[in-house]
C-alpha cells in the first residue's frame, strides 16, 4: 500500500490471487482497506478491470450530455432527494449534476438516455452501463472486505439485499480565476460507500488533524469514501471523511460517482459484535443496537 496525495493508494490489480477470497493476499488487502478507512476515511483504488479507454469514453459522453439545453437536463427528476438534476444553485453556482438510479441495470440507463436524447444514445448508454456494472462489482468486493475484517461477515448478504445504488455524473464549471472558488460545499457522505472518479484535481479532504489538503487524481484510479452508514455499522471504527471541491483556472471538471445507499426507511443496526465493554455504543445511549441513517446523498 503506497500513499499518494496524502491518502493511501491500494491496488487490486497486481496479482490475480489478490481477490481470491480467503487467500493470504486477500487478507492483506482486507487489512489495508480497513486501516485506510480507519485513518483517512478514504483511499485511492487501482482497479485494472476498468480500462482507461472506458473512462475516456464516458468522460467524452458526459461533455456532450452537459452541453444539452437546461430544459432537457431538468427532465431528470426524482421524488428522492439528490437523485435527479441539480444545477444553478445559489451556494454552488459552478456545480451541475444528474443522477441515474440503479445504473447497473441497462433498462434504467436506457430510460435516462432516451429522456435526454429522444432518438436515443446507444453508445453512451452502453458505456455508462458498463462502467456502473464494473464499479458495482468492486464496491461489493470492498464492502465484503470490510465486513470480514470487522468480524461481521454474517451480515453481508442481508446488507447487500437492503441497499440501493445511485450513479451521479457531475460537471464543475471553470471559474476562470486564479483564486480558489467553492465548487461543492464541505460535506460527509451519508451513504455506505462512494466510489468516485475525477478527471482533474479539485477534491479536498479534511484530515483528522484538522487540515484541508488536495487529493490529486492519479491516472485511471478511483477514490473510495466510507459514508456515515458504514461508520455506523462499525460503531465508529471506520472514519467518514469530510470533503469538498475547490475550483481554479479555466478548465471544467468532470466526475462521476457510484453511491451504495441503505434502502429508504432502513434502520441501520450496529452488529452486537461491535459493542462490548471496551467499545460502547457511540450513537444511542438507551438503545444499544440501532442508528438511523437517512438515504440522502449529498
Amino acid at each position: 500500500m503506497g500513499v499518494e496525495s496524502g491518502i493511501p493508494c491500494i491496488s487490486f490489480s497486481k496479482n490475480s490471487k489478490d481477490l481470491v477470497e480467503g487467500s493470504e493476499e486477500w487478507k492483506v488487502l482486507c487489512k489495508q482497506v480497513r486501516e485506510a478507512f480507519e485513518d483517512y476515511g478514504c483511499f485511492q483504488l487501482v482497479y485494472d478491470q476498468v480500462p482507461v479507454k472506458l473512462h475516456e469514453e464516458l468522460l467524452q459522453g458526459l461533455k456532450e450530455l452537459f452541453d444539452l439545453p437546461d430544459e432537457t437536463k431538468e427532465k431528470n427528476v426524482s421524488t428522492k432527494f439528490c437523485y435527479g438534476y441539480i444545477g444553478k444553485e445559489k451556494d454552488v453556482p459552478l456545480y451541475e449534476s444528474l443522477g441515474i438510479h440503479n445504473a447497473p441495470n441497462l433498462d434504467e440507463v436506457e430510460l435516462f438516455t432516451n429522456l435526454m436524447w429522444p432518438d436515443g444514445k446507444p453508445t453512451f448508454c452502453q458505456t455508462l452501463n458498463s462502467m456502473a456494472k464494473k464499479v458495482q462489482e468492486v464496491e461489493g468486493i470492498i464492502r465484503k472486505m470490510i465486513f470480514q475484517n470487522l468480524g461481521i461477515e454474517e451480515y453481508y448478504d442481508s446488507n447487500i439485499l437492503n441497499s440501493d445504488n445511485l450513479f451521479r455524473i457531475m460537471k464543475y464549471k471553470a471559474p476562470c480565476s486564479d483564486d480558489l472558488v467553492v465548487g461543492l460545499q464541505p460535506h460527509i457522505d451519508k451513504n455506505i460507500l462512494t466510489i468516485l472518479y475525477q478527471d482533474i484535481h479539485g477534491l479536498e479532504l479534511f484530515s483528522k488533524e484538522g487540515q484541508w489538503f488536495q487529493v490529486s487524481p492519479q491516472p485511471g484510479t478511483f477514490i473510495v469514501f466510507a459514508g456515515e452508514a458504514l461508520m455506523g455499522w462499525s460503531n465508529g471504527k471506520i472514519h467518514a471523511a469530510m470533503h469538498k471541491v475547490m475550483m481554479q483556472g479555466d478548465k471544467d471538471r468532470y466526475s462521476y460517482a457510484f453511491f451504495s445507499i441503505p434502502l429508504e426507511g432502513t434502520t441501520v443496526e450496529i452488529p452486537k459484535e461491535q459493542i462490548d465493554e471496551n467499545h460502547a455504543n457511540l450513537y444511542l445511549h438507551n438503545n444499544p443496537s440501532i442508528l438511523h441513517i437517512g438515504a440522502a446523498v449529498v
